[in-house]
């Protein structure tokens, strides 16, 4: 009889040890993972949308406005650089919209 208690208390001790791990696991997960994700996400639209005419910042730091598209999937980007120069990149080395980046420089100036 005692030893039924001692396994049915040992067993309610067991589970409750593993408490604060799955609790670290669900904090990573709401402070580092889901936000990742969310960004990632943001990203992968933002790219997805772009049209000729966008000013973008490619992952480089390159600074330029779209020009057009060399395939048919829109895979691959024109980049004017300036009046005269011209580059090629691939969509997804594009690393942000130019006129996004501008304003939230201008908002942690103020700051």
């Amino acid at each position: 009889m005692n030893i039924l208690l001692f396994l049915q208390a040992a067993q309610g001790v067991g589970v409750m040890a593993y408490f604060p791990f799955i609790l670290i696991l669900a904090i990573m997960y709401f402070l580092m993972i889901r936000p990742q994700a969310k960004r990632q996400k943001e990203k992968q639209t933002m790219i997805q949308a772009l049209k000729k005419g966008d000013k973008v910042v490619t992952i480089g730091g390159i600074h330029g406005a779209i020009a057009g598209f060399k395939d048919k999937d829109k895979k691959i980007l024109l980049l004017q650089i300036d009046s005269n120069t011209k580059m090629t990149i691939n969509r997804a080395s594009v690393s942000n919209l130019a006129g996004k980046n501008d304003s939230q420089n201008e908002q942690i100036e103020e700051k």
